[in-house]
């Protein structure tokens, strides 16, 4: 395996330009698939190498319950500085697999809080609830996707931007944002180099869904005033599902909105800023894939070799 085992640990620096470039320049729909594809294959390799890492570095411990091959020395030999590099992997790997458990226990447990929320109500599309703390957000799942608004939020807009707002929460149940998101959350889980990836999607889907909107209702001014003023008092219940004036850049979004349409290209050329971003980024992604691969079969042959019949 030698050095490559350590690359896909660091590759995920490749993907920084891009993280905010896609924002700029990028239609947000293209910015969204991109960055999230981005952030899920380094991640899964990024924790492969992490296995890899771990089997070598369990296999020299004492009293391990793995063949006595695998702590062979050309085992140990196929990892730069085994001794080191093995044993720290260990406590590594506990910490992606308790994060990423924490996530998705989080994740779940919104969910469900937020269905509870929901028991006694008609079952249509739009739920609205008596609370007067403005706040409206996309719930998927359960019998059927619902859109669930306060009357405090309905009853801070006028009635285009109340369309806005369920055009927009109806674009992120359309386009299954809470599936992007929650992957770009664990992928920053599994590797912290992810962390500008996540900050990136939580922005582009919210600006995918806005975009929307705004073709819906016919007027991106609407959809700006609707979220200037959604912002201005609104609350959070459920942060890990998308929100139409969820935290986090809100004055870009209003200023994306009262600019120009954005460019549907799907694919940037490579003579620009952005297009040379992307291409490292996706090249990076190959190349961790590529390493981790290899590392992943070397180590397979060596244990295989290692292991008596």
């Amino acid at each position: 395996m030698g050095i490559f085992v350590f690359l896909p640990l660091v590759l995920p620096l490749t993907a920084w330009p891009i993280a905010r470039l896609a924002e700029q320049r990028l239609h947000p729909r293209t910015a969204t698939v991109l960055l999230t594809s981005v952030s899920t294959v380094l991640a899964l390799c990024s924790t492969v190498c992490l296995v890899l890492l771990m089997v070598v570095g369990t296999a020299q411990l004492p009293g391990n319950p793995l063949p006595d091959g695998w702590s062979d020395p050309e085992v140990r030999e196929s990892v730069p500085r085994h001794e080191i590099a093995g044993k720290a992997a260990i406590p590594a790997l506990l910490a992606v697999l308790a994060a990423c458990g924490r996530t998705l226990a989080r994740h779940v447990r919104v969910r469900r809080r937020a269905h509870r929320a929901l028991a006694g109500l008609p079952g249509t599309e739009v739920a609205v609830l008596p609370d007067a703390a403005p706040y409206a957000y996309a719930l998927p799942g359960g019998r059927r996707d619902r859109i669930v608004v306060s009357r405090g939020m309905l009853g801070s807009l006028a009635a285009r931007e109340r369309r806005a707002l369920f055009a927009h929460e109806r674009a992120h149940l359309a386009a299954r944002h809470h599936r992007h998101l929650l992957l770009v959350r664990l992928a920053a889980c599994a590797n912290p180099f992810l962390l500008p990836l996540r900050t990136a999607v939580a922005y582009t889907a919210e600006r995918w869904a806005d975009e929307e909107a705004a073709r819906a209702v016919g007027s991106r001014r609407v959809v700006a005033r609707a979220i200037g003023r959604a912002a201005l008092a609104a609350t959070g219940p459920a942060p890990a599902l998308p929100a139409f004036a969820a935290p986090g850049p809100l004055p870009r979004r209003v200023a994306a909105l009262l600019g120009p349409e954005p460019a549907a290209r799907a694919w940037p050329s490579l003579f620009t800023t952005a297009g040379l971003a992307v291409w490292t980024a996706a090249t990076g992604a190959l190349l961790s894939a590529m390493f981790s691969a290899n590392s992943a079969l070397t180590l397979a042959f060596l244990l295989h070799a290692a292991t008596p019949l």
